[in-house]
């Protein structure tokens, strides 16, 4: 499979985009793990056009973690050219469109999930933003706004019109957010249509490297996107399975490694929801406890100390998964 001049080889498992959890120290982990390719949490082009710095931090990326996509998202063509061309001076490997987010904040105002209200402006910005770069564009969206509107069969034939190279589609529509099970039955259809011929990537309810293995055999798609299955274990991406002890070493990295970039403080804060949510912790006895003892952790100190304490299910303790 290529994107562009990259070739990522058979079965690449990308790392979706996720605001407030794809920072840097988490990418870097999941492609030492076995992600071919990664994405910055996304990022507003209104507020980059206006030099917001939190916004424009989030353009640091790593010749380490490479191929690193960039991903934006806006609701007018002048902000998203604009950023689009900002964002290449950061000299990622892609500029990604985000037509998918469903959060109200974003969909609500017309961007993200909320451009499949509005497909004209959509394919306007997409093809505008082809033309103002040089670095490949590619584009994630949904199915659909809704049931009554699974408009993503005609729309992946729209974008490629626009001169896209690469299309990622989540198996559900804007008004299910997260909630129902993905359908990847529309996404194997836009891969099998005779007139897409750009690569397209499968994304929803992806929870281990076997349930991709299974999206790759039965619906025929290019790449597969894992996103919210990768909080609290960067390593969803390996093909070696880690113990226990290791992997609580890669989260201490983790915390380790945000604690460096961006203070304790923050960096506690960035690695916490991680922490919390990883699965490893299930099966030890009155978790929960534990679990808000990390939420309010405000020091390495206190933080590295739960985690050293903590006592896996001796059942599960030498089992690799």
């Amino acid at each position: 499979m290529k994107i562009g001049n990259i070739e990522f080889g058979s079965r690449p498992l990308f790392l979706a985009p996720m605001e407030d959890v794809t920072d840097i120290g988490f990418r870097m982990l999941c492609k030492r793990f076995g992600a071919a390719m990664v994405y910055t949490e996304f990022v507003s082009a209104e507020a980059l056009v206006r030099s917001i710095k939190s916004t424009v931090s989030k353009l640091t990326i790593s010749d380490e973690e490479r191929p690193v996509g960039i991903q934006i998202y806006g609701r007018t063509v002048e902000d998203m050219v604009e950023a689009a061309r900002i964002v290449e001076q950061a000299r990622p490997d892609v500029i990604d469109i985000n037509f998918g987010c469903p959060v109200k904040k974003v969909a609500g105002k017309g961007a993200g999930a909320g451009m499949l209200k509005n497909v004209p402006l959509m394919l306007d910005i997409t093809r505008e933003v082809v033309k103002a770069v040089k670095v490949p564009v590619t584009v994630k969206t949904r199915l659909g706004w809704d049931s009554n509107n699974l408009i993503i069969s005609e729309l992946a034939e729209q974008l490629q019109d626009c001169g896209i190279q690469a299309l990622t589609i989540h198996g559900r529509t804007r008004s299910q957010m997260y909630t129902g099970e993905a359908d990847w039955s529309l996404i194997g259809e836009v891969k099998n249509n005779p007139r897409i011929h750009i690569p397209i990537i499968g994304n929803g309810d992806i929870g281990s490297i076997a349930e991709a293995h299974e999206a790759f055999d039965r619906y025929g798609v290019d790449a597969v996107m894992i996103g919210r299955a990768t909080f609290g274990q960067p390593w969803l991406f390996s093909e070696q399975p880690l113990t226990y002890e290791e992997k609580i070493g890669v989260l201490e990295e983790q915390l380790r490694i945000n604690v460096e970039r961006i203070g304790e403080y923050r960096g506690i804060l960035h690695t916490r929801r991680h922490l919390a949510a990883s699965p490893i912790f299930k099966g030890i006895p009155n978790f929960r406890q534990t679990r808000i003892a990390m939420l309010r952790a405000t020091t390495v100190e206190e933080l590295m100390g739960i985690l050293k304490n903590l006592t896996p299910d001796p059942s599960v303790k030498d089992r690799r998964e």
